[in-house]
């Protein structure tokens, strides 16, 4: 049910392959030229190069502002939890004494 069928194979060999006789030289035919492309090519005029530089500006400073953010809350995540570590240490240890 699920075997591949394959299609019958030709039990003669195939026939030689004819060499060409390379009796002159023969010129190389160059590839033929691609028309020119009829899209408008984008020029950037100093008003809009200034204005991509400070899109991009933009950009870098929204990106560090989160990552710096970001930074921060897994500082202070540790910083809480090493806290909360010492005064459960000191809890255990005032219960271990019997206090």
């Amino acid at each position: 049910m699920l075997t591949p069928k394959y299609p019958p194979q030709d039990t003669a060999p195939p026939p030689p392959a004819v060499q060409p006789q390379l009796t002159a030289l023969t010129p190389i035919e160059q590839a033929p030229v691609p028309p020119a492309s009829s899209r408008p090519t984008v020029q950037l005029t100093p008003g809009s190069a200034l204005a991509l530089a400070a899109g991009g500006g933009v950009v870098v400073l929204v990106v560090g502002a989160v990552l710096v953010s970001l930074l921060l809350a897994v500082a202070i995540t540790g910083v809480s939890v090493a806290v909360v570590a010492v005064v459960l240490r000191g809890m255990l240890n005032d219960m271990r004494k019997g206090r």
